[in-house]
C-alpha cells in the first residue's frame, strides 16, 4: 500500500511466511501466494477460514532441475529449499482442492537466478507443462503458471552471454505457450542490474609485498555479491584513461576489518590517485537492497538519473541517526 502497488499486482512467495504476514496479505487483496510446503498450504487455509477469505494459492514444484549457475543462487534441486517435489504434486493438490479457504489457482516454478543458458528453463517448463495436463485431468482449473525468473545479465566482457530475451520469450511460448494458461515471470535483475552503477572514491593507493592495493571507500557493505558469491564487477574509472595508459594488476578492496572485502584481486586497472572515482557496474540487483551497516558505515545514498536530471530517492543516514536507533536500558 505505501508502494501505491495494488494487492491485485502482487505475488507473495518465500519459504517461511508468518500467520501475521499471510493475515496482512489476504487483507490488502493478494494476487496469489506460491505455496513451498504443505505445513505452509496448512497455515494459509487457517488463516484464511478464520478471516472468512478465500486464498488464491499456485504450489511451487521442484523439478529437480540443475541452473548451471551459483550453487548459492540455485533453487530448483532436490536438495534445495525451495518447492514441493514434483513428483508428489499431485498429492499436495489433492489436499490443496479439500482445503477450506484456498483456491488452487496455478503452479509455481523457478529454477535459479543468473542463468546464462535456456536448457534448465525448457526441461523444467517442459515438466511443468505435463504436470499441468495430469492437474487438469485430475479435476483442477489450472490457469495460471508462474515460470518466475532468473534470465542472467552480463557481467563481463568475457561472461558467457545471457540468452536474448526475445529467446526466452520464444521458448516459453513453445513449452508452455499451448496450455492457454496466464503467464507471469519475475524478470528483476534483466530489468535494473545494468541500470545501476555504484560510484566510489580512491581513499589510497597501498603498495604491498607481491601486490598493490586501491583501497576504496566502498566495501563490502555496500555491494556484498563480490564477497558473498565471488561475483565479477566490471569497475572502471569516471574519468576515461588515457588511451595509452599502462595497466597493472591491483587487489581492489574497501576499508572494512576483513579480508573479505574485496572487490577484485589482481584486476588489470590503469594508473589512479586518491580522490579518483571508479564506477562499478551491473550494479542495479541484489546492491541497494542487500547493502547494511555493517562497521558503523551508513548506507550509500541512492540517485535517480534520467537524461540530465537527477534526484536523490535514498539519503544517506548520518552516524547520529544510526546511533539513536539503539537505546540502553534504565536498568544498566
Amino acid at each position: 500500500k505505501a508502494a501505491g502497488v495494488p494487492g491485485e499486482r502482487i505475488v507473495f512467495s518465500g519459504v517461511g511466511k508468518t500467520e501475521d504476514e499471510i493475515a496482512q496479505a489476504l487483507d490488502g487483496g493478494i494476487r496469489q501466494f506460491n505455496v513451498e510446503s504443505e505445513p505452509e498450504l496448512r497455515a494459509i487455509s487457517g488463516v484464511a477460514n478464520r478471516m472468512g477469505l478465500i486464498a488464491p494459492v499456485t504450489i511451487r514444484v521442484n523439478p529437480d532441475v540443475d541452473a548451471r549457475t551459483h550453487a548459492k543462487i540455485a533453487t530448483g534441486k532436490s536438495e534445495n529449499k525451495f518447492g514441493i517435489p514434483i513428483a508428489k504434486a499431485r498429492a499436495v493438490y489433492a489436499e490443496a482442492a479439500a482445503l477450506p479457504g484456498i483456491d488452487v489457482v496455478g503452479i509455481d516454478v523457478h529454477i535459479g537466478s543468473q542463468l546464462t543458458q535456456l536448457e534448465p528453463f525448457e526441461l523444467a517448463y517442459r515438466k511443468v507443462a505435463e504436470l499441468t495436463e495430469a492437474l487438469r485431468a485430475d479435476g483442477h482449473d489450472i490457469r495460471r503458471l508462474d515460470l518466475g525468473g532468473g534470465l542472467g545479465i552480463p557481467y563481463a566482457r568475457s561472461n558467457e552471454v545471457p540468452p536474448l530475451p526475445s529467446d526466452y520469450g520464444d521458448l516459453i511460448r513453445r513449452t508452455v505457450g499451448h496450455l492457454g494458461c496466464e503467464i507471469e515471470i519475475e524478470p528483476g535483475r534483466l530489468i535494473v542490474g545494468n541500470a545501476g552503477l555504484l560510484v566510489s572514491k580512491v581513499i589510497y593507493v597501498k603498495e604491498g609485498e607481491g601486490r598493490n592495493f586501491l583501497i576504496l571507500d566502498a566495501a563490502m557493505n555496500d555491494l556484498i555479491r563480490p564477497a558473498m558469491y565471488d561475483a565479477h564487477h566490471e569497475i572502471i574509472p569516471v574519468l576515461e584513461a588515457a588511451p595509452a595508459a599502462e595497466l597493472a594488476p591491483v587487489d581492489i578492496v574497501g576499508p572494512v576489518c576483513e579480508s573479505g572485502d574485496t572487490f577484485a584481486r589482481q584486476r588489470l586497472m590503469p594508473p589512479l590517485a586518491a580522490g579518483d572515482l571508479v564506477a562499478f557496474r551491473s550494479a542495479g540487483a541484489y546492491g541497494a537492497v542487500m547493502s547494511s551497516e555493517y562497521n558503523t558505515r551508513p548506507l550509500v545514498p541512492e540517485v535517480l538519473v534520467n537524461a540530465d536530471q537527477f534526484a536523490v530517492i535514498r539519503a544517506r543516514p548520518s552516524f547520529d541517526e544510526i546511533i539513536n536507533r539503539d537505546t540502553v536500558p534504565a536498568w544498566l
